[in-house]
């Protein structure tokens, strides 16, 4: 008994030891390790996802426009899709035939994707174009952490780990961790099932516009409708899809086949579309260049410089320094916008930026401005998503917020707001229309010049784009007993206010 005993604790000073050197990493991957082989044989068993060659699906499904709709908080402007894709597993190779319609385009149109062979291109009626040069890592990485494929690139990761249960959907979840080339993955596993129930991925986007700005974001993709395919396969026939805690994406496959033929013909690109792919830059959207160089600024009344770019911002020069009118894209662009600033105007100091709707693109750089000290003058309803991208982390790609936290200069407005003095003092007003109800305009009385923020966008054939935009222009206009001689707005050169008033009589009369 006594001999037991002293096995025993030496078996627990052995344990101790050897998780006080780091010994228990080894234990915890093991089991991880065992719970994904558990995961493996609920959808079929390893055998039969290594036996997968090619997978070939058709859905449908829709896409919200989160970073530009009414409000943050949804209901979001909605795009449907119906999809065929084809996925080379062997290869890496990927053809996408993708149909969408939305409030713009109410008949079904649409890009083909294809990669392969190190290659990216849009296909339309045997045309191709080359894709972003970014396309092909991010397609290497649906496939590595695409359902068919996530277990077993778990099994191959070096830092495989266990991580506390969580509750999801009502049920226990068994949580699994790793790396995949340097993207921290979570994999949610069903207590009951064994079957994966969510992947995440934490990521930082450097060449998107849209996501960028958020830095460490998260990804989460649910897998749900599981179905009993031929051969024994068990696999999810619905993906729903959040980007930073909101809903991105549904999409339902309708037709499914496992392990069917591929053709090089199925994934071909010309050499020449090969070639301009590989030549465009990979660059990233806070080293993107100020402004357009087919669109130089312009000075709109003296003093008022407006600067085309992918997204615009103005200068106003004041007895007491510059204002700033949009804060778009990212910090790095702020930072250029900052230093035009300074060489336009080297004996002022930039005094306020105005940020004047909630689309993502439009307040994409204000967390420069936040970390500079510089006052940010808001609409009162945007404060919660601008409060929300000024605390998001950055730390795969630090910005100087997140190398110098401060505490942002906010200066929220409620109603018309006074700003500067002399011949380009300012009014801000709220908008506050139905689809302006996050939006700023911007006056400068001694011109009789107005700012519409996004209301005002003409197209090429000299229409606009939602005429209701305009009307509602003209509301806020009216309501705040303004006058007004000349127009201009973030994707509007200056325009005369004849012109935005005629265009809404015209849509009224029908003509």
């Amino acid at each position: 008994m006594v001999k037991n005993k002293i096995v025993t604790l030496c078996f627990l000073a052995a344990l101790f030891t050897q998780i006080a050197l780091g010994g228990s990493a080894s234990l915890i991957q093991n089991d991880a390790e065992r719970l994904i082989r558990t995961s493996i044989e609920a959808m079929g068993g390893e055998t039969k996802l290594r036996e997968l060659k090619s997978i070939q699906f058709d859905g449908i499904g829709h896409n919200f426009a989160i970073e530009q709709s009414e409000r943050p908080e949804g209901p979001w402007i909605v795009t449907y899709s119906q999809t065929s894709e084809t996925r080379d597993l062997v290869n890496g190779r990927l053809r996408i035939v993708n149909q969408n319609k939305n409030f713009q385009s109410p008949a079904w149109s649409g890009l083909n994707t294809v990669v392969a062979d190190g290659a990216a291109a849009w296909e339309r009626g045997g045309q191709y174009f080359p894709q972003s040069p970014n396309q092909v890592q991010i397609t290497k990485q649906g496939f590595a952490l695409s359902p068919e494929r996530i277990l077993l690139t778990a099994l191959e990761a070096k830092d495989l780990r266990l991580a506390s249960d969580t509750q999801m959907q009502s049920v226990r979840q068994r949580v699994v961790k790793f790396t995949w080339d340097k993207v921290p993955v979570t994999i949610f596993l069903n207590a009951d099932t064994n079957l994966p129930t969510a992947v995440e991925t934490l990521e930082f986007s450097h060449y998107e516009h849209f996501y960028g700005i958020w830095g460490d974001f998260p990804v989460r993709t649910y897998y749900t409708f599981w179905n009993l395919e031929a051969g024994g396969l068990r696999y999810p026939h619905q993906w729903d899809t959040e980007k930073i805690g909101m809903t991105l994406a549904s999409f339902t496959i309708t037709k499914i086949k496992i392990n069917p033929p591929v053709s090089d013909d199925q994934f071909s690109i010309p050499e020449d579309v090969k070639q301009k792919f590989a030549a465009q830059p990979l660059t990233k959207i806070e080293d993107l260049p100020l402004g357009l160089p087919t669109s130089p600024a312009k000075e709109l009344v003296p003093g008022v410089v407006k600067l085309p770019g992918r997204w615009d911002v103005a200068f106003v020069k004041q007895n007491d320094g510059v204002v700033i009118i949009e804060a778009p894209i990212s910090s790095g662009y702020s930072a250029k916008v900052l230093d035009e600033a300074k060489r336009r105007f080297p004996d002022s100091k930039v005094k306020a930026v105005i940020t004047t709707s909630d689309a993502w693109p439009h307040f994409g750089g204000v967390r420069e401005y936040a970390a500079r000290g510089i006052p940010i003058y808001a609409l009162d309803v945007n404060r919660p998503i601008l409060e929300r991208v000024l605390n998001a982390p950055h730390t795969f790609q630090p910005d100087l917020l997140q190398t110098r936290p401060r505490k942002p200069n906010f200066k929220f407005v409620s109603g018309k707001t006074v700003l500067g003095s002399g011949p380009n003092m300012l009014e801000i007003y709220p908008i506050r229309t139905e689809t302006g109800e996050r939006m700023l305009m911007v006056y400068f009385p001694a011109h009789k010049l107005l700012y519409g923020s996004d209301l005002i966008q003409k197209r090429r054939d000299g229409s606009f784009f939602m005429p209701e935009y305009l009307s509602e222009v003209m509301q806020a206009v009216a309501r705040e007993k303004i006058v007004v001689d000349n127009i201009f707005a973030f994707h509007s050169d200056i325009l005369p206010w004849s012109e935005i008033t005629s265009a809404v009589d015209k849509v009224i009369s029908g003509k």
